[in-house]
């Protein structure tokens, strides 16, 4: 069996722009997918932006991890759990989560969801 080889992207955190997919406040791109070497199931992971403005409300249609990197969102589900996020946060968001995010400011937070490339 040949060596397999990983991927790499210096800086991503400073460096990566993520487009625009929803409002004018929110950001979204994936920076890496398993999708190619394992179609089946597939693993995307990136950044998500969320600048102050309108709230997002997305329903999850796959499982997602979510780590806040900088500034706070406010979290909340449709139980009425709320959350203020801070950086070093770690969430978990199960298939069918309906998730309002809300930011006074920004947040920026890496995510790792089971799904294909651009997905979202």
């Amino acid at each position: 069996m040949a060596p397999v080889a990983f991927s790499y992207y210096a800086q991503a955190q400073s460096n990566f722009k993520p487009p625009l997919i929803a409002n004018n406040n929110a950001f979204l791109g994936d920076v890496f997918s398993s999708e190619k070497e394992n179609p089946d199931k597939p693993m995307s992971a990136g950044l998500y932006r969320l600048e102050k403005g309108e709230p997002l409300v997305y329903e999850y249609t796959y499982d997602e991890l979510k780590i806040i990197l900088e500034g706070e969102y406010n979290i909340s589900d449709e139980t009425g759990q709320t959350v203020k996020a801070k950086p070093g946060d770690v969430f978990y968001f199960p298939k069918g989560t309906k998730i309002t995010f809300t930011t006074e400011t920004y947040g920026l937070s890496f995510y790792c969801g089971q799904r294909k490339k651009d997905a979202a």
